[in-house]
């Protein structure tokens, strides 16, 4: 038996999943009951192919799937890509933004490349910043929603976004300063628009994970083992995330069940940050 405030039946667009957190985020939203889910991005093809295999996951009998290809940096885009969601399904409840670059090549300040650190924040953080403020601005124009407990009923809102950050939104990696600055800046992205937004009923939070097992992470262990032995070393559980266990914390958020929390983050990173790891 599942708890009752963990179940969705709303509308969800997830933007920026390719292969990884975003993917899997999608599937669970689909497993706990949305009615549908767009999923945005620049890859047609992918988008594509995840929208049809949510169909195995999705719980909901009247489930669709369909997609909308966008490139965050494009204002225009972002905006059309939030109307079509509006236009095709009515409202939007569930909003995941996952999309976002690495660092690249790790290099101290001193030697930071400007059009590479500007590339970075275009998408990490104005992207997010786009995204955050479209989808605000359509929920904000819903019908606030109840949901009833073994308590009665309450007020969870008009809708809920979950920004995908980091843990280097709050610690950094040497060399790693223009994509920590970035998610630096997604965390006061999510806190504004969590605060701003609450009295209209709307919910903002992050989900601040370290490394994940994502198809790119798998290709940097087999090309370079240090990395793995870097990941045990340091992470108490001497482990990467899974995607999934990013996923259904992301769906968590978006649920009746975390209707209070807004404007904050979840760590999800094996209590690594919380002192410093010597062996």
């Amino acid at each position: 038996m599942t708890i009752a405030g963990s179940r969705l039946d709303g509308v969800a667009l997830v933007v920026g999943f390719g292969r990884g957190i975003g993917q899997q985020a999608a599937f669970s939203i689909a497993e706990a009951g949305a009615r549908a889910i767009v999923f945005a991005d620049m890859n047609e093809e992918t988008a594509h192919a995840s929208a049809e295999e949510s169909k195995q996951y999705a719980t909901n009998k009247q489930f669709e799937s369909d997609v909308f290809v966008v490139n965050v940096k494009d204002e225009d885009k972002v905006g059309e890509m939030v109307d079509f969601v509006v236009s095709k399904f009515g409202r939007i409840d569930y909003a995941v933004n996952a999309a976002g670059i690495d660092n690249g090549v790790h290099t101290p300040i001193a030697e930071t490349d400007l059009d590479n650190f500007d590339n970075i924040m275009k998408i990490n953080t104005r992207g997010m910043l786009l995204c955050c403020r479209a989808q605000a601005a359509a929920m904000r124009k819903q019908e606030p929603k109840t949901f009833t407990s073994r308590n009665g009923s309450r007020d969870i809102g008009r809708g809920a976004i979950i920004n995908v950050a980091s843990a280097n939104s709050f610690a950094g990696l040497p060399g790693k300063g223009s994509y920590t600055i970035s998610k630096h800046a997604c965390m006061g992205v999510t806190k504004m628009t969590g605060l701003d937004h609450a009295p209209e009923g709307i919910r903002c939070n992050a989900v601040c994970p370290v490394w994940v097992r994502t198809p790119l992470l798998d290709v940097e262990l087999q090309r370079n083992p240090e990395v793995g032995a870097m990941i045990s070393a340091m992470v108490p559980i001497k482990r990467a995330a899974e995607s999934e266990e990013v996923a259904d914390t992301i769906t968590y958020l978006l649920s009746p069940s975390a209707s209070y929390i807004n404007g904050t983050s979840i760590m999800l990173d094996a209590a690594l940050t919380t002192t410093v790891r010597l062996f």
